[in-house]
């Protein structure tokens, strides 16, 4: 299991297939994430990582947050989150994650907090249909009708739906469509819409009910590191064919 990512939202429009069809995406920045912290089992009793967006001013952080940073020797940071993490899958402190950590068409999962509408009657807080337009009905259109019982039980149930604050909670969309990644820019492309306003944050990670394309970054696509891993493996192995050429030259040459 990966570490997830914070994105900032930064609105929606569309981009355009080769085919001409256009497709409704939502802009999430990422910017400057680091790992600022670390959670393993022997210490804390699980595994996970704890990632910071952004750079923010150290008059705007407390003290103990910049003490925080300190000790992981980054910038302070305007966002931090947790992400819960498999044994194989942990980072080092102070690493950082581009955007290219989900690559297109992979299925994610985003959470954030939805827009608030404030105080919403039941027709447009749970859909309801309201009452008839006719037939001795006046005034009362759009009120929710009977809420409760007769004698038994006498109250009305809790958690029935009627007219209240709606919106401003924590909201998770499931299984959305990754359109394309931009690492120099920072920039996500989800198809759809995501929970919360512009500017908000959110929580994106690979989904869950989903299997994943085998091309992805793992443990994730870190910023100057997993690129000069590779080269060296290759010349590695170039380094050994020589050898075994030279091997195979000396046998000829006896026979």
């Amino acid at each position: 299991m990966r570490t997830g990512l914070i994105g900032q939202k930064l609105g929606m429009t569309r981009v355009f297939t080769a085919d001409g069809q256009h497709v409704p995406v939502t802009v999430l920045k990422v910017d400057n994430l680091q790992v600022v912290d670390v959670r393993t089992k022997e210490a804390n009793g699980y595994n996970a990582v704890q990632l910071g967006w952004g750079t923010a001013k150290p008059k705007n952080v407390s003290k103990s947050m910049r003490g925080h940073f300190a000790k992981a020797k980054v910038e302070p940071k305007r966002k931090v989150a947790e992400f819960r993490v498999s044994d194989d899958a942990m980072l080092t402190v102070g690493v950082e994650i581009s955007a290219d950590h989900f690559v297109a068409g992979q299925r994610v999962d985003v959470i954030g907090t939805s827009i608030g509408k404030g105080f919403a009657g039941a027709m447009k807080r749970h859909n309801f249909a309201g009452l008839e337009a006719s037939h001795g009905i006046s005034v009362s259109h759009r009120s929710h009708g009977s809420t409760g019982n007769s004698q038994d039980p006498g109250r009305v149930w809790k958690g029935k739906k009627m007219a209240g604050h709606m919106g401003d909670v924590r909201t998770t969309t499931q299984n959305l469509e990754v359109v394309s990644t931009d690492a120099d820019r920072g920039l996500v492309l989800i198809k759809g819409a995501v929970p919360g306003s512009k500017g908000g944050y959110v929580y994106i990670s690979d989904a869950i009910k989903l299997a994943q394309p085998d091309d992805l970054p793992f443990p994730a696509a870190i910023v100057g590191g997993a690129e000069e891993e590779t080269p060296s493996v290759e010349a590695a192995v170039n380094e050994e064919a020589p050898v075994e050429a030279s091997a195979d030259a000396e046998e000829e040459k006896k026979d």
